[in-house]
């Protein structure tokens, strides 16, 4: 058995000269509403605690958006959603498949947003807020005023946090101020805050013209970023190291030589940048994360080609799913 030191003084054990990867992600942990104008109940797919509904949310803040990428701007709706009460992110599932719009992948891997909101919880008073997500399709024929009536009557919601350009209601006929309106006639505390603006808006006022662009963050400029492969810039939006998450089982085939492995793009669960080759990443794996190994991340049309810098050869077992991590650096 053969041990290797990396340059961050962690241990990593060595299969047969290689590095055994073991599975870290779960699902993340949701809550998934389905409103209609009759009824309205909640599931999760977490163990329910019996608590009932109206008292579980009784005391919470939603904070309302689509939380695509989970970037600053959406953290700072948390931030002020955890000022008000228990922090709850509401948006809507669905939309691409009732709207018509081309199907895309996430910035965020499904799998991996459990660990992101689990990171802003030093931002929200050590409190990971929790994911509401309503079904698109039951609820985009509500009028504004139904919309606010059903989070009161029948949710129990007590506050709400949007963004100053947020819409809301049949075909988005609800702006900010008459959410306040509406939420102050129910007897819901509205927060209404500036969103996070981007600091480039020289770079980017060109390629957005879009009416809903006014130079705010948003995944719009996210995915933007990521096109361009600027990966400085998408750690800005974020707040964070963007991670790619690539899943493996017997069913897809990936070669590996010495200290080179790859995968088929087809492999892929979120977003990856634009073809290139990308210095300063890390496969990150362990179930608190704690175990990183440096590598160089080349990706081409159809491969993501990872090339270690520091150990030399990597073996990752085939039988039970397993889950690459792959974080780019700065």
């Amino acid at each position: 058995m053969k041990q290797t030191m990396i340059m961050n003084q962690k241990l990593f054990v060595h299969l047969n000269g290689g590095i055994r990867l073991p599975s870290t992600m779960h699902e993340a942990s949701r809550r998934v509403l389905s409103l209609s104008s009759s009824d309205m109940k909640a599931t999760s797919q977490q163990e329910d605690d019996g608590t009932p509904r109206s008292e579980q949310l009784s005391s919470v803040a939603v904070a309302l958006g689509k939380f695509d990428a989970l970037h600053i701007g959406h953290r700072e709706l948390a931030i002020q959603a955890a000022k008000a009460g228990t922090p709850f992110l509401l948006s809507f599932t669905g939309m691409a498949e009732v709207l018509g719009w081309e199907p895309r992948a996430p910035v965020v891997a499904k799998c991996d947003r459990e660990r992101v909101l689990s990171s802003w919880s030093s931002w929200c008073g050590e409190v990971t807020p929790t994911e509401l997500e309503v079904e698109f399709s039951k609820v985009r024929n509500l009028t504004p005023r139904q919309f606010v009536e059903k989070l009161s009557k029948e949710l129990g919601v007590r506050g709400v946090v949007a963004g100053k350009n947020y819409r809301f209601g049949y075909r988005a006929s609800g702006d900010a101020s008459e959410l306040s309106r509406l939420c102050e006639e129910y007897g819901i505390e509205a927060y209404i805050i500036n969103p996070v603006m981007d600091q480039k808006q020289i770079i980017l006022n060109k390629e957005f013209t879009d009416a809903k662009e006014r130079g705010q963050v948003s995944s719009t400029r996210v995915r933007y970023a990521l096109s361009e492969g600027d990966m400085n810039y998408v750690s800005e939006l974020l707040g964070r190291h963007h991670r790619l998450i690539l899943v493996l089982n017997d069913d897809q085939s990936f070669i590996s030589n010495r200290n080179t492995i790859s995968h088929p793009k087809s492999c892929l669960l979120n977003l990856p940048p634009k073809e290139g080759v990308y210095e300063n990443c890390s496969i990150v794996f362990g179930k608190e994360n704690e175990n990183v190994v440096p590598c160089r991340v080349a990706v081409d049309r159809d491969n993501i080609r990872l090339e270690l810098v520091e150990i030399d050869c990597i073996d990752i077992p085939s039988g039970d799913l397993r889950y690459l991590n792959i974080e780019f650096g700065a």
